[in-house]
């Protein structure tokens, strides 16, 4: 209130409320002097204390500091007018250390030229505030080369009151400007300032909220290499290796593991590389050490294996002791033998089957289930109760009150004991099912990551280079080992080994996998590859130049790991909500446990049942989903954006087209065509080579001899055929073969391009005689689906990595007005972000490599299931027969099982919402009655029924549409 009244006051106080028309920066009052005078340094000589040279060097240390002036902007809110802005310059420029500053109303911003050594941005900052304007410090490019993103591996993550606590934890740790923690990958992504903070302090702020933590990586700008050392190890050898790394240029880090025999280097890659490295310590231990790259994939799965194998143990053990306690509860007492024998008297009124389901179910509490009392433990100390801390009250609170019970029985000889021991005992064993079902689950999130690394070849040829340049051997190498500068040898049909470009060579790559485009891209001295992309022909030279975790597929990687990191707006909410709601339910159930638990299953009916039909049902239309949440998203979704090649159009070039020019027989001219384009590599090419192929009755078809054969890159092909010479090729092509092209050619060539279609010129003795139109068709009934969506109010975006021509002719054959080309695949996941942004609940369909970030980004990623394995790793739903319809199939299939699973609770409330509590007791204090347990028992037997019989409805579910009848 008081800010707010002394920023109204400036206003009127300062005489006037001219608005700024203009964003000029310019100051309206005198600047300060250009530099302040320094007591320090002035005391200090004063003093007399130490040389004269200490003083005059502290002096020049002292006036160079103060002689670097730093710009900061900061956005100020609040201002109206000229008034304000006066106010707030006059506040600035009264702090020592401001040399300018500059205030602009219509931008709400503030420019400050300062010096560090007097004054400090957030001395600034509260200056704007002390006179009434909130203010945010926003240029950040002069300490942006000190922030880092560190990355952690944080286990013992439960639920999200689990990550609230690490995520808060985190955020009020000094100089981290962000941290948002993931339960489902078990990570947390922190940006912080490496001048405040250090990344094992930020470890250590994890690890005092009672998780541990492992660091991934500390996000410097420096590149990291695990070397395996084979040899023996001492103190002597270690010392030798740490020193002669430490040596070479460009090392800046270096730990060695004994027990593992490994050895982490961190290095520049611009100075150095992992061959030199292995060669230094090779050569410093005489040849008694040997180093290789350490097996990655070994040390990355064995956490994660070690987790899935300790969880499966405990269920087992659980089962061993809860099914008999299970069976002597629940089956035994209707049994007429083994009931007697289980209610004979063992002392007092306390019989052998109480006696013996305490026995059993004690191990299950307290050491099968010790892992919850820690979790608890740890969570209650640092005052962040998670779902550890309601399993163990629970289960405590139906055990001990069993034990009592049991106990008053025992010396007791009137007194009907009534145990929960089955209860305790079994909600355990459920849990540790779930959290083993979990872990499963989430092993598959790292897979998609794994499937993006292995497109890098394993191996490299690299080329042996003289001091003249001239080639004179060439060495396989693991392609890890590749560094900046070297020149690698790529052969046709293999991979590129590593991002750079050609300095010999021309051929045609496949780089689908990063545009989205089918056709290949034809490549000379000079352009550029991409590491991952596939040579289709000629012999390529190429020389590296982002090696490691600068290539491409390293940031699509990242990409994909942000996107796992990132939270949906609902999530962030839901997060809010745990806080409050997971203390609530602790008091609550401190009186109402059991009706807790009864409720508790049939909620856990409610939903499994339905998504379990759902799924099946999916999976028989050729609908892979990958569990609820995916299923639960698709019925949300009101947005769909589609990539084009490989998605909305089949993905392989095809012949759609042929105008001859000459009175000539169709099946002739392509053998003319055919014979000459047999001997390229291009798809183009071979789309011709197929299409000739239909004209013709046999399988085996033998094209006419081609002589002189000669094919020009990115062009087109010459040869003899039948001693005509046949040109196959684009326009440029054809003019730099001096052939004329006629008008109607012309006319020819510019309504196909309209079409979105590759047009092809053949000429057959200096004369162009046809035209052969390629394309990449759209997939059959894609213009229905889309129809049909639209039905279903939900919008259809086409984003593509293809040019704007062809997108747009492709968007309006299937119906989709919204359309972005050009599109890299982080502007994808940009795009789906920017959707979710505006509230729209947003699903992806893709096919590529280049998809799998928005894939991930997106609420819902559908996959299409002839595409890429990584895509099919990081989308939530397959669609296993690759068509379009099926988009339409599983969004409606999600909505009309979430409507089951709504009559689920209206069919378990009716029964449960009037059993339950009076089960409880909330009629015993006024009318002394309360409803026998055999009666709310046979509610929740009749609630599951129900359930069971309305989830399975859906198995006669029918696609809403039958396509292309």
């Amino acid at each position: 209130m008081a800010a707010s009244t002394r920023a109204l006051f400036s206003c009127f106080h300062g005489g006037g409320a001219e608005v700024s028309r203009h964003l000029a920066l310019r100051p309206r009052y005198p600047s300060m002097p250009r530099r302040p005078r320094t007591a320090a340094v002035t005391d200090d000589a004063s003093g007399g204390g130490g040389s004269r040279g200490d003083l005059e060097a502290a002096k020049g240390a002292a006036e160079k500091e103060e002689e670097e002036e730093k710009l900061a902007v900061f956005a100020v809110t609040g201002m109206t007018c000229s008034a304000c802005a006066g106010s707030v310059e006059k506040a600035v420029k009264r702090l020592p250390g401001i040399h300018d500053a500059a205030v602009d109303v219509l931008g709400g911003r503030a420019q400050v030229v300062f010096y560090p050594a007097f004054v400090s941005e957030e001395k600034i900052r509260e200056a704007i505030e002390d006179v009434g304007f909130e203010a945010k410090l926003i240029n950040e490019e002069l300490r942006e080369k000190n922030i880092l993103v560190c990355r952690l591996h944080i286990k013992g993550m439960t639920c999200t009151s689990c990550t609230s606590t690490v995520e808060s934890a985190l955020q009020a740790f000094p100089g981290v400007q962000r941290a948002s923690v993931a339960l489902a990958t078990e990570e947390a992504e922190i940006r912080y300032d490496c001048r405040i903070a250090a990344a094992n302090q930020l470890i250590q702020a994890v690890e005092e909220t009672g998780f541990e933590a492992v660091l991934i990586t500390t996000g410097e700008d420096r590149s990291r290499i695990d070397l395996k050392i084979d040899g023996v190890l001492n103190e002597r050898l270690i010392m030798i290796l740490e020193s002669s790394i430490q040596a070479l240029p460009g090392v800046e880090d270096i730990k060695v593991d004994t027990e593992l025999h490994k050895i982490t280097i961190s290095y520049k890659p611009d100075q150095t590389g992992p061959r030199d490295l292995i060669e230094v310590i090779e050569s410093a231990t005489s040849g008694d050490v040997t180093a290789s790259i350490y097996p990655e994939a070994e040390g990355r799965e064995h956490p994660r294996y070690g987790e899935i194998k300790r969880y499966k143990q405990s269920f087992l053990w659980s089962l061993i002791f809860t099914i008999p306690v299970f069976l002597t509860s629940m089956v035994f007492m209707y049994i007429p033998g083994l009931k007697d024998g289980l209610e004979k008297k063992v002392v007092n009124m306390m019989s052998i089957g109480e006696l013996l389901r305490w026995i059993l179910s004690t191990p299950v509490q307290f050491i099968i289930g010790r892992k919850f009392y820690t979790g608890a433990y740890k969570a209650m100390r640092h005052g962040s109760p998670n779902m550890d801390v309601l399993i163990a009250l629970g289960t405590n609170t139906a055990y001990f009150y069993s034990v009592y019970s049991v106990l008053r029985a025992a010396i007791s000889e009137n007194y009907m004991p009534t145990d929960f021991f089955e209860t305790s005992s079994m909600l355990i064993s459920f849990i540790l099912l779930g959290k083993y079902l979990e872990i499963l689950a989430k092993g598959k999130t790292s897979e998609a990551i794994a499937k993006l690394m292995d497109l890098a070849p394993e191996t490299a040829t690299l080329l042996i280079h003289d001091h003249e340049g001239n080639v004179v051997g060439e060495k396989e190498i693991d392609s890890r080992l590749i560094q900046k500068n070297d020149v690698i040898k790529v052969v046709p049909g293999g991979k590129v080994a590593s991002d750079g470009f050609v300095i010999w060579g021309q051929s045609h790559v496949n780089e689908s996998m990063i545009t989205g485009e089918s056709r290949p891209v034809a490549k000379r001295k000079g352009d550029t590859v991409i590491g991952g992309t596939v040579n289709e022909n000629g012999v390529l030279h190429v020389r590296a130049t982002f090696v490691g975790s600068e290539s491409a597929l390293a940031q699509i990687v990242r990409l994909v790991e942000s996107a796992q990191m990132a939270k949906a707006p609902v999530q962030k909410f839901a997060d809010q909500i745990s806080r409050v709601f997971v203390p609530f339910v602790i008091v609550l159930s401190l009186l109402t446990w059991l009706a807790w638990f009864l409720a508790g299953r049939f909620h856990g009916l409610a939903t499994p049942t339905a998504v379990m039909v759902a799924t099946g049902v999916g999976a028989s239309q050729g609908i892979l989903i990958k569990g609820g949440q995916a299923l639960e998203s698709a019925h949300k979704v009101d947005c769909i954006v589609f990539d084009k090649t490989g998605t909305l159009t089949i993905g392989k070039p095809v012949v759609v087209n042929t105008r001859l020019l000459k009175n000539m027989v169709l099946r002739e001219f392509y053998d003319y065509v055919a014979a000459a384009e047999d001997n390229s590599e291009h798809p183009l090419a071979k789309a011709i080579v197929e299409h000739a192929k239909k004209l013709h009755s046999e399988e085996n078809h033998i094209w006419p001899e081609a002589r002189d054969f000669i094919s020009v890159p990115g062009h087109g092909v010459k040869a003899k055929v039948n001693d005509k010479s046949v040109i196959v090729g684009n326009k440029s092509f054809m003019l730099s073969s001096g052939i004329d092209i006629p008008m109607e050619a012309l006319e020819i060539l510019t309504e196909e391009e309209e079409k979105a279609q590759t047009a092809i010129m053949v000429a057959m003795d200096q004369e162009v005689v046809g035209i052969i139109s390629v394309s990449d068709p759209i997939k059959p009934n894609a213009n229905e689906a889309i129809s049909y969506l639209k039905s279903m109010n939900v919008e259809s975006i086409m984003v593509t990595g293809d040019n704007w021509g062809t997108a747009n002719a492709i968007g309006k054959e299937v119906g989709i007005e919204k359309i972005i080309a050009e599109a890299k695949p982080e502007q994808k996941a940009e795009k789906v972000k920017e959707l979710q942004l505006s509230g729209k609940t947003v699903a992806m369909v893709g096919d590529g490599i280049n998809d799998s970030p928005a894939l991930v980004s997106a609420d819902v990623g559908l996959a299409i299931g002839a595409g890429t394995d990584v895509a099919i790793e990081a989308a939530d739903i397959v669609l296993m027969k690759s068509n379009l319809e099926d988009v339409v199939t599983a969004i409606d299939l999600s909505r009309k099982t979430f409507f089951r699973i709504r009559m689920n609770y209206v069919w378990a409330l009716g029964y449960n919402i009037i059993g339950i509590p009076i089960a409880a007791g909330v009629l015993f204090p006024s009318s002394r009655f309360r409803l026998p347990p055999w009666v709310a028992g046979a509610a929740m037997a009749a609630s599951s029924v129900s359930v069971v019989c309305w989830s399975l409805l859906l198995r006669y579910y029918k696609s809403p549409k039958t396509f292309g009848n």
